[in-house]
C-alpha cells in the first residue's frame, strides 16, 4: 500500500512538470513569433526607405558640388527627385539628412501628429512610421521652432541613432544637418542635444516675445550634452529633432539653427 501511494505521488509530480514544460514551451514559441513579427516589420520599413533613397537621392558626396550665386542668391542643385516622391505621396515636404549619423529620410507633414507615427512614407502600416514635421508648423520652416519627430527604432533606423550625440566624437564628426525641400535647401548648425520631459517647454512652437525665445535658447544650451560654439539670436530659426527614449516621460532632442539657405534648382 505505501508503495502504491509513493508511485501515485510521482505520477502527479510528473504531470505537473510536464504541464509546466508545455506552458514554458508555449511562451517561448509565442515570444519567438512576436520577435519574428517585429523583425519582419523592421525589415519592411528598412527596405522601403533604402529603395526610396536609392531611386530618388543622388550620391551623398555630390550634394554640394554645384553651388553658384545667381542675382545675389546662393543656388544649389537639388539632390532629391521631389517630382517622383510627390507622385507617391502628396504629404512630402522635404528630405532630412543628419551628417554625423547617416540619417537620410523623406519627411512628411500630416493633418495630425498621429498618422505618420504608424504609417510609412508609402502609406503602409508599420511600426517604423515616417519622419514628420509637427502638423502645426509651417512647411517652409520659417517658425521660430519647427519640430520634426521620428521613432527611436531598436535597429538604429529612423531616429534610432540620435542618442549617439551623447557619445564622444560624434558631434565633432559633423555638427550639421540638412533639410532639402522642392524650393529651398537649408543647412543647420547643431547647438544643443539633451533629454527633456515630453511635456516640457521644448515643444512650444511660438513665443511671447524675444525674451521668452532667448530664455528658451539659454535653457537648451544649459542642458546640452554637447559643447557648441554656435550662438543663437532673436533672428534665428530653430529646428528640433525629437525621438523617444524608452522612458514614457522623456524624449531625446537635437536642436539646430538655420545658417544657410539655398535656392534649389533641378
Amino acid at each position: 500500500m505505501p508503495e502504491e501511494k509513493k508511485k501515485k505521488k510521482r505520477t502527479v509530480g510528473d504531470v505537473i512538470r510536464t504541464l509546466i514544460l508545455i506552458v514554458a514551451l508555449g511562451v517561448f514559441c509565442y515570444s519567438g513569433y512576436q520577435l519574428f513579427g517585429i523583425y519582419t516589420e523592421y525589415k519592411k520599413g528598412d527596405d522601403e526607405y533604402d529603395a526610396l533613397e536609392d531611386e530618388y537621392v543622388i550620391a551623398p558626396d555630390e550634394k554640394e558640388v554645384d553651388i553658384q550665386e545667381v542675382e545675389g542668391e546662393p543656388v544649389m542643385k537639388n539632390p532629391i527627385d521631389f517630382d517622383g516622391l510627390l507622385s507617391m505621396n502628396k504629404d512630402i515636404i522635404g528630405w532630412l539628412k543628419v551628417e554625423a549619423l547617416d540619417i537620410s529620410y523623406p519627411m512628411t507633414q500630416g493633418e495630425d501628429n498621429d498618422y505618420y507615427l504608424h504609417n510609412t512614407f508609402q502609406d503602409t502600416p508599420n511600426i517604423a512610421g515616417c519622419i514628420f514635421l509637427d502638423y502645426e508648423n509651417k512647411k517652409d520652416f520659417s517658425d521660430r521652432n519647427s519640430i520634426i519627430y521620428g521613432h527611436n527604432m531598436r535597429n538604429g533606423s529612423m531616429f534610432g541613432t540620435l542618442k549617439k550625440f551623447r557619445e564622444e566624437g560624434v558631434f565633432e564628426k559633423s555638427p550639421y544637418f540638412w533639410i532639402y525641400t522642392p524650393e529651398k535647401i537649408y543647412k543647420y548648425e547643431i547647438f544643443a542635444c539633451h533629454e527633456v520631459g515630453y511635456t516640457s517647454k521644448t515643444y512650444q512652437l511660438t513665443f511671447e516675445d524675444d525674451d521668452d525665445f532667448m530664455a528658451y535658447i539659454k535653457e537648451a544650451f544649459d542642458n546640452s550634452v554637447v559643447q557648441s560654439d554656435a550662438s543663437v539670436s532673436t533672428e534665428d530659426q530653430v529646428v528640433t529633432l525629437s525621438t523617444c527614449t524608452g522612458n514614457e516621460t522623456t524624449r531625446f532632442i537635437v536642436q539646430g539653427k538655420k545658417i544657410e539657405t539655398y535656392k534649389a534648382v533641378k
